[in-house]
């Protein structure tokens, strides 16, 4: 689960108003707002539960399409940093480049499948025109997002990442092989891991067996 640690001592810049937006950006909002209640990744905040710290949200667009984003930028600066360790990527291109069979799994949404804890939950408080909500689920743009992220992950496969055939980086998985048959054991294990903790993958991001494909935003190949 998602622990944010807080400065003890912050502003009352970190409660501040929602941002202004137009009647197209208002109704793209609400409709954000009721998928992810939806979904079960934030809930509404009640009238009489105390509110400390508020985020204000930017809905961004780019052709036709919208998007929710909370401005975390000021609680950001008040957030201490979570310095777990992530790998550096040009390890992993060598460590892929060294085997013969690669296969890439893509954690759907990966970051709203990490559990906030209650605590931290009013910390990541959004206001919107209808309302103030909370995260239920770690939202993108938070600070040591991508550190908890590889932490939850490395504590899903700590058998694989040993054995030295298995790559992490944030929500990305990728599993790698000299040998078919050696490939279709190992990925028979992360799949059943993954369906073992309910995990979701994104199948239209997922590529299995290949030789050549495209990982952490190079083409490698064994």
């Amino acid at each position: 689960d998602i622990i944010l640690n807080i400065v003890r001592s912050y502003p009352p810049l970190l409660r501040r108003p929602a941002y202004p937006a137009s009647p197209r950006s208002r109704e793209a909002l609400g409709n954000h707002i009721k998928e992810l209640l939806y979904l079960g990744v934030m809930k509404k905040v009640g009238h009489n539960e105390e509110v400390e710290i508020i985020t204000p949200v930017i809905v961004a667009w780019n052709n036709g399409k919208s998007r929710m984003v909370g401005d975390f930028r000021a609680l950001n600066n008040y957030t201490v940093s979570d310095r777990y360790p992530i790998q550096k990527i040009q390890i992993s291109l060598t460590q892929i480049s060294q085997e013969v069979y690669i296969t890439t799994i893509d954690a759907l949404k990966g970051f709203r499948q990490n559990v906030v804890t209650p605590r931290a939950r009013k910390y990541l408080r959004l206001i919107v025109h209808c309302g103030v909500y909370e995260y239920l689920k770690m939202p993108f743009g938070i600070k040591n997002a991508p550190s908890n992220s590889k932490r939850m992950m490395n504590e899903i496969f700590p058998e694989e990442l040993a054995e030295g055939w298995l790559i992490l980086y944030i929500h990305d998985i990728i599993v790698c092989s000299e040998t078919w048959q050696e490939h279709m054991d190992r990925l028979s294990r992360v799949l059943t891991r993954i369906q073992s903790v309910n995990m979701k993958i994104s199948l239209k991001k997922c590529h299995f067996g290949f030789k050549e494909l495209k990982a952490l935003g190079h083409v490698v190949s064994g």
